[in-house]
């Protein structure tokens, strides 16, 4: 049975199931729906896509970035996966549009690098400054945690916080405490992410 979980909650993923291996984490969000009737709609610019990109980041046990090669220590649109194999990213959602999973990353924890402590997983809105946009114009944000072999969802974290101007999120972890692995429900804004490099400059 799935695990709701509040801001700041851990879960031990390896105790409560036995021989995990392979873990898909989702990300979702949908965008606002614009109000304001007939006329609104008829004299207001088009309203755009938002681009929301999920990553994970790679730490060591100090929690600080494992490299400043993108491609043994980010996996995101541009690198969809990690040079051991061990995480995979889906691909990139450029609108948010559907219910579900906006987009997938698959960690297969039996096969992490063991220098690897942790996996942040983050979503940003590409080029959000450019476009005017940030997080207030998103609702019902999520993560979660499926069991890939068992499919069943282990966990999920619903984001439900005022992230009015901000444009990027630190949506949670998954981390090595000894031989277990845990997560981390965080939600962390960041004010100006409108690039990965912001989120990724708060683990050097």
């Amino acid at each position: 049975m799935s695990i709701n979980l509040q801001k700041g909650q851990k879960i031990n993923l390896s105790k409560e199931n036995g021989g995990l291996k392979k873990i898909m984490v989702g990300l979702g969000w949908d965008e606002v729906r614009q109000t304001g009737g007939f006329f609104k709609t008829l004299f207001s610019a088009p309203q755009q896509d938002i681009d929301c990109d999920a990553s994970a980041i790679l730490c060591g046990s100090n929690g600080k970035i494992l490299s400043t090669d993108a491609k043994q220590s980010i996996v995101y649109f541009g690198n969809l996966r990690h040079s051991s194999g061990a995480i995979v990213h889906q691909g990139d959602n450029l609108t948010g549009a559907g219910e579900g999973d906006d987009e997938q990353i698959m960690v297969d924890i039996s096969r992490l690098p063991y220098d690897v402590g942790k996996v942040v997983f983050t979503v940003n809105i590409y080029d959000a400054r450019r476009k005017g946009q940030h997080f207030g114009m998103i609702e019902n944000a999520f993560i979660r945690l499926v069991d890939m072999e068992k499919n069943q969802e282990i966990c999920r974290y619903n984001l439900s916080e005022n992230y009015n101007n901000m444009t990027g999120l630190v949506v949670g972890e998954i981390y090595r405490k000894g031989s277990e692995w845990k997560f981390n429900a965080i939600g962390q804004a960041v004010k100006e992410a409108s690039r990965l490099d912001a989120l990724i400059a708060l683990y050097r």
